[in-house]
């Protein structure tokens, strides 16, 4: 009777000072971890440029998106037949060009015109119209990297390829953007490559590291655990809880998405991350409503197919801005 009392008050004891030790790290984390040091701290992040003002991902929304201020472009990158990068979401030419194949298929001089309207995927009951606009060109990477030299990008790697990262990384090397672009997908295995291509290029989350990091926070273990991610960037899943959705989710992705919503959307798990350096961008957000909770979470940044309308929100509560600003290190 007596070994196991003594056995209990030991337990006790060691899980007593595993959860003082973890609320004490959860709090301090650069107690034991280096805080990590990015360039750039962006509050306006404009998904593929601006999708509900332009054509997606051309060259004409990147410049409208920084003509109102955006603070990150956030894009996507295939690969063609000959080795070429280009900028483009899909992998198929269908839903962007109207189009049979995929852009893998094609050479790059090869490829079609970009259609003038397209729905958006996170504001479905909006099309956008770009009747008459004359920049319909999928864009190298090249292109976007020349132009704009000193704007932060968040750059999705959209297959798993290595040709296609090596020439993506090789790329970021080149033009000396290293600081100041992000690279990510969903796939833990082309993130892992990514990250062993080139470390010093800042990367986001994988799917499995999302879970992970679930995992992490909330069995306490988070604050023990070094990550070599520095962005976690997020799909906030009220905004698919709408009418815009209401018919093309059922009641079991509804109820998922809530729990999601639930365990994920966490200041206490973003002022975490904050501490240790790691940024948060929720998306696609696309509505005034969904700006204010999203920042009020603690999100670090905001990416919109609506950049104006971000900016205008913004300009109305420049104390996000201000927050992002000053803690560029």
């Amino acid at each position: 009777m007596e070994t196991k009392y003594i056995v209990a008050m030991v337990l006790g004891s060691v899980f007593v000072g595993y959860v003082v030790t973890s609320l004490i790290l959860f709090r301090f984390p650069t107690l034991l971890h280096k805080k990590k040091r990015l360039l750039f701290r962006p509050a306006h992040i404009s998904h593929r440029g601006g999708a509900g003002e332009n054509v997606e991902n051309t060259m004409t929304a990147f410049r409208h998106a920084l003509s109102v201020g955006t603070d990150m472009l956030e894009i996507d990158c295939h690969i063609t037949k000959d080795g070429k990068v280009i900028v483009s979401h899909d992998s198929s030419l269908k839903r962007v060009c109207d189009a049979e194949g995929v852009i893998a298929d094609y050479k790059f001089e090869e490829l079609p015109l970009l259609k003038e309207q397209h729905r958006l995927d996170f504001k479905q009951s909006f099309v956008y119209d770009g009747t008459g606009c004359t920049d319909r060109k999928f864009p190298l990477l090249e292109e976007v990297f020349k132009e704009f030299p000193e704007t932060p990008i968040n750059l999705d790697i959209k297959v798993d390829d290595d040709e296609l990262i090596e020439k993506v990384t090789g790329l970021i090397v080149q033009y000396k953007r290293e600081h100041i672009t992000v690279l990510g997908n969903r796939s833990s295995t082309v993130v892992n490559k990514i990250f062993a291509v080139n470390p010093n290029i800042p990367i986001l989350f994988s799917m499995g590291g999302v879970i992970k990091l679930l995992v992490l926070f909330y069995t306490g273990l988070l604050p023990f655990v070094p990550l070599k991610e520095s962005l976690l960037e997020v799909l906030m899943p009220s905004v698919i809880l709408n009418d815009d959705f209401n018919p093309l989710i059922g009641g079991k992705v509804r109820f998922l998405l809530r729990v999601f919503d639930v365990l994920l959307m966490r200041p206490a798990l973003f002022h975490h991350l904050q501490r240790r350096g790691i940024q948060t961008y929720l998306w696609v957000l696309n509505e005034e409503h969904e700006f204010d909770r999203a920042f009020k979470l603690g999100a670090t940044g905001v990416m919109t197919d609506f950049p104006t309308k971000l900016k205008e929100y913004l300009d109305k509560n420049p104390q996000y801005r201000q927050n992002t600003a000053s803690d560029v290190s």
